[in-house]
């Protein structure tokens, strides 16, 4: 009999982590996909929104990347606002307000008018969106990470955690791919008119699906079991998010140069058609894919430093040479669509274990808030900035080689914060204080 409830309750066990799964994960595929669509039209947006008469496509392609940035940076602000609820009152229904709050924005953008239509407004309001975007995904990855890591079994935070980052390749993937179907549908002016809006439009559909799964889910077992545990002392949190910043800013550096800005820079630097620039996007993100998870699970077993620092390594060496390979008119699509494919797979080294170990630097009764600002503050200046930095810098200098130069200096600086993780370990949360450096 007590063999026949043990075995009840390890199915049970495993349906609430299977859920928890899916439904942590599916609001981060929802805010990538639209994030990805907003750079693969910054284009297109930047013609309909940023572009009163006399201005320039430069110009209006850095004032789109500037409400793009400032969209990350209102997701500290999320993180802080979002996990300390999740901290107190669960992850549950803080997940189910985020979601509510992302899709209602995201739907909104497809339905806004143009500068042509409400003048100076569109871009106010399509910069108000954003700010909503922001805190709403600001409050998204720490409570989905939280919930999905609290659910893994032992010894499998790493794997539980790189689906997490894996929904960040299907998501720009999904966003490629509509961006690409629409762009071989439609005539250039019918997408520039009017076809633009209907991947923003698409989201509604996607976040009420997600919304009754996360309805569905269970809360965590570690929020409810240890609703008593101490709180550790705010001077060691701010050291921990500090901390993780630095771990993960290369991820977030060389992952949005690679995955999204990657599209408009080919098209405004180096003269590709909108069509060439989402083939080397949709590549670049299939090999993010491909690697995420193994590396998350890699992560499991050797720890999370090798895996990390490997990738940011890599990135270091090869991000220049890349570039230039991608700019020689001599060398062949095929030879040119690998050396795509395998950047994206080098910033999924750093994904896969990355939700993992946010995870483990921060204990129950701050985990949401901490892993969360963590990541939010270093995404808003290293993933949010990225375009804005990158298209202003080539402006100004006329580089081409400026994208590879960002993604390598922010991985050289990101290595020694990943030198500090232990050399080996099984993923094992902190039951109390916050993770010290060594």
């Amino acid at each position: 009999m007590t063999r026949e409830v043990t075995f009840i309750q390890q199915q049970r066990d495993t349906r609430r982590g299977r859920r928890a799964l899916v439904a942590g994960s599916v609001g981060n595929l929802i805010e990538w996909y639209e994030f990805g669509v907003y750079g693969y039209f910054a284009t297109i947006i930047a013609a309909r929104f940023f572009t009163p008469e006399g201005g320039g496509e430069a110009e209006a392609l850095v004032k789109t990347y500037a409400s793009f940035a400032l969209a990350f940076f209102f997701r500290p602000v999320g993180a802080a606002l979002f996990g300390r609820l999740g901290d107190r009152i669960g992850r549950r229904p803080v997940l189910v307000l985020v979601i509510t709050l992302m899709t209602v924005a995201t739907t909104l953008i497809g339905a806004l008018p143009t500068y042509a239509q409400a003048g100076a407004l569109a871009p106010w309001l399509l910069t108000f969106l954003r700010v909503l975007q922001g805190l709403s995904a600001g409050g998204e990855f720490g409570g989905a990470v939280s919930v999905m890591t609290e659910f893994a079994p032992p010894g499998r935070r790493g794997l539980y955690g790189s689906l997490q980052s894996f929904t960040v390749a299907l998501g720009l993937l999904a966003g490629a791919g509509a961006a690409a179907l629409l762009a071989t549908v439609l005539t250039a002016e019918q997408l520039g008119a009017w076809g633009w809006r209907l991947p923003f439009l698409l989201t509604l559909p996607l976040g009420l699906g997600a919304l009754w799964l996360r309805l569905r889910l269970d809360e965590t077992p570690a929020f409810v079991a240890e609703r008593s545990e101490g709180t550790p002392p705010p001077r060691e949190v701010v050291r921990a998010v500090v901390l993780g910043a630095g771990r993960i800013m290369g991820w977030a550096a060389a992952g949005y140069t690679f995955l999204v800005v990657l599209p408009s820079y080919l098209q405004s630097s180096l003269g590709a058609t909108f069509q060439q620039a989402l083939v080397a996007t949709v590549l670049a993100n299939l090999g993010f894919a491909a690697t995420i998870v193994p590396a998350g699970l890699l992560s499991d077993r050797l720890g999370r430093r090798a895996v990390m620092v490997s990738g940011a390594v890599l990135v270091v060496v090869l991000a220049v040479p890349l570039l230039n390979l991608l700019q020689q008119p001599g060398v062949s699509n095929t030879v040119k669509g690998v050396a795509v494919c395998g950047a994206g797979a080098v910033v999924g080294l750093m994904a896969g274990p990355g939700p993992a170990m946010l995870s483990e630097m921060f204990p129950t009764r701050v985990r949401y808030t901490g892993l969360g600002v963590a990541y939010a503050l270093s995404n808003a200046v290293f993933s949010g900035c990225a375009g804005l930095i990158i298209t202003e810098t080539i402006e100004r200098t006329g580089s081409v080689d400026v994208p590879a130069y960002y993604a390598a200096a922010a991985c050289a600086v990101s290595v020694p914060a990943l030198l500090t993780l232990p050399s080996a370990r099984r993923a094992g949360v902190p039951k109390a204080g916050v993770e010290r450096a060594g």
